[in-house]
């Protein structure tokens, strides 16, 4: 296996990004990106890795799907008891990466998170297939459990609701708004010089200045 990771390579050379194709808003590039990674892969598009400051030292990673793009914020929805919950109300500094294999690109965020509105997640959570939100009940997300004790809980919930038309948001379920104050767009490029533009948020405007590869 090492020999083949090692040797592994890939030129890419599908599209270029050039300075000319920069809109003064980021958040314009952002969304066409996201439209064309949608009719390339409808199913995974919109799925980005998230990284949070550890409670106690270190970082932490996962994928997460994007829900929202709002002005200048990204939205995802989560258990705010989990382990990127609890590291996000504590310490609210996030980075956020989208890659589109099919596209050959992939963008760079770093934000500011903070949970979303009341409706925002209760209109977010009523949008959800039932069985989600029973499962959003249910889960001890990130803590150690048994499966037998999970499907009890799923049951107990199930019972619980079974009556009820639409079913209540968790009090510990809900979004989080990512303002960005960074991002960085990467168009893969033949031999590995790569198109890299990072845009930095002032008070009143982006900046944009072009990165070597």
């Amino acid at each position: 296996m090492s020999d083949v990771v090692r040797s592994t390579r890939k030129d890419y050379a599908k599209g270029a990004l050039n300075n000319a194709d920069l809109p003064q808003n980021p958040m314009r590039l952002l969304s066409q990106w996201l439209e064309e990674a949608a009719q390339a892969d409808p199913e995974d598009y919109n799925a980005m890795c998230v990284a949070t400051q550890g409670l106690s030292g270190g970082m932490n990673g996962r994928i997460v799907l994007l829900r929202a793009l709002e002005g200048d914020c990204l939205r995802f929805f989560t258990n705010y008891e989990s382990e990127k919950g609890k590291e996000l109300l504590a310490s609210p500094e996030i980075a956020c990466v989208f890659f589109w294999k099919e596209l050959e690109r992939q963008v760079r965020v770093r934000g500011h998170a903070t949970p979303s509105s009341d409706a925002v997640s209760d209109a977010y959570f009523a949008s959800r297939p039932r069985d989600s939100q029973i499962g959003a009940w249910a889960s001890r997300q990130s803590q150690p459990g048994e499966e037998a004790q999970l499907t009890e809980r799923i049951q107990t919930y199930q019972a619980k609701f079974q009556e009820e038309t639409a079913i209540p948001r968790p009090p510990f379920w809900g979004g989080f708004d990512v303002a960005i104050h960074e991002i960085e767009f990467w168009q893969g490029r033949p031999s590995r010089l790569h198109n890299r533009y990072r845009y930095t948020k002032s008070s009143s405007d982006w900046a944009v200045e072009r990165l070597d590869p």
